[in-house]
């Protein structure tokens, strides 16, 4: 038998040293894993947004606006501890799953055609941004536009926020909107008017079928937002449609600029002070609206018709706005719309703010958003058909 060949005695035998490399992969693991416990927190805390009103306790609220920016770190999160380590990515999977209620108001994955047999009307709403009264968009054709997109459409039945008209000149479209759509019945309301220069900004309903009797909601704090209702006989059905503008968070021109750097990933001046008046803001806006939002269920609650409700709410499906607004009623977007349905245009994260609900009266089809770039918000259309009796 072969003898082994003998260390030398000089030469020291020590343990193999782990590779750094793993070592500080261990750490970034652990980073990432803190990380994704505070993310999935916040997406948690962000489903209790439409039950909590602002006023009581508004951080909530906030979170309920970056409802999709959260889920989808936490989507990310999954794939990352897929990749790594993949009992970790329970975590935000189980999170993701609790909030199946949240997702289900805030993305559609079918779409329904229209219905246009006989008995279906369409429905239109739509904040024309005072049809680009001061050339928002450097387009001096933009209102000329706007017309020629609502005579394409067709609508039986247009709500229209941040409505312009002005005595005398071009732009009496009050009138011209009335004999350009053929619908003869409107309901407007003014909550500012500008006496030396005949201009009038409100709130505007036009009506295919006869107004029997009309009226506003007014909210408890100077602004320019209103709701108004407008009763019509459709098919000898009494009907009552509300129109409402509720508080926006107002950003001014630097706001804008501000959070626009952010999003493209520019350097952003100023950036704590922007931030705080920022937060201000929206705050405010959470706040005010829940009054308002409060103001319009008690209203629709005393009614004894079937309702349409239109409007610009400001707000996103995962908001007590929306929840207080929509208890009882039907969401023709989440009827017949198709992907997360964004209505203002611009390129901030943000689901939905414009909604066609309805009465169980009837049934919508046909949900969809008009992808042109003519105001800060899309137009929504969709069908409505009285719902067969069972």
């Amino acid at each position: 038998m072969e003898e082994l060949p003998q260390i030398p005695s000089d030469i020291s035998v020590s343990a193999r040293e782990p590779k750094r490399p793993k070592r500080r992969l261990r750490v970034f693991d652990r980073v990432v894993w803190w990380l994704n416990v505070g993310a999935a927190f916040l997406l948690l805390l962000s489903y209790f947004a439409p039950g909590v009103n602002p006023t009581r306790f508004w951080p909530i609220a906030f979170l309920g606006l970056g409802y999709l920016v959260l889920a989808g770190v936490n989507l990310l999160f999954v794939f990352y501890f897929l990749l790594r380590r993949r009992r970790r990515a329970l975590l935000s999977v189980l999170v993701l799953i609790l909030g199946w209620p949240a997702l289900s108001l805030s993305f559609c994955f079918f779409s329904d055609p229209a219905d246009t047999s006989l008995g279906s009307f369409k429905v239109m709403s739509y904040n024309t941004r005072l049809f680009d009264l001061y050339n928002w968009s450097h387009n001096e054709k933009t209102r000329a536009k706007m017309f020629a997109l609502l005579q394409r459409e067709k609508p039986e039945l247009l709500c229209l926020q941040e409505f312009y008209e002005r005595d005398g000149g071009e732009n009496q479209n009050l009138d011209t909107l009335k004999k350009l759509l053929n619908l003869p019945y409107v309901h407007v309301e003014y909550t500012l008017t500008i006496e030396k220069s005949g201009q009038h900004f409100g709130i505007a309903t036009y009506s295919k079928y006869p107004i029997v009797t009309q009226g506003s909601i007014i909210f408890n704090n100077r602004s320019n937002n209103i709701c108004i209702y407008t009763d019509i006989l459709l098919d000898k059905d009494t009907v009552r449609v509300y129109n409402m503008h509720l508080q926006s968070i107002r950003f001014g021109y630097a706001d804008h600029r501000f959070l626009n750097a952010v999003v493209s990933g520019e350097d952003a001046k100023d950036e704590l002070e922007n931030s705080k008046n920022i937060l201000r803001r929206i705050k405010r806006g959470f706040t005010r609206r829940a009054g308002q939002a409060q103001s319009i269920a008690a209203h629709m609650a005393s009614c004894p018709y079937p309702k349409i409700v239109c409007g610009d709410f400001n707000d996103t499906p995962i908001s007590y706005t929306y929840h207080t607004i929509s208890k009882g009623m039907d969401d023709a977007f989440l009827e017949s719309g198709q992907g997360i349905g964004k209505t203002y245009s611009t390129a901030y994260p943000l689901p939905r703010i414009d909604y066609i609900l309805h009465s169980p009266f009837y049934e919508g089809s046909g949900f969809e958003v008009i992808r042109e770039e003519l105001s800060d918000h899309y137009p929504i259309v969709c069908r409505l058909k009285k719902r067969p009796a069972e």
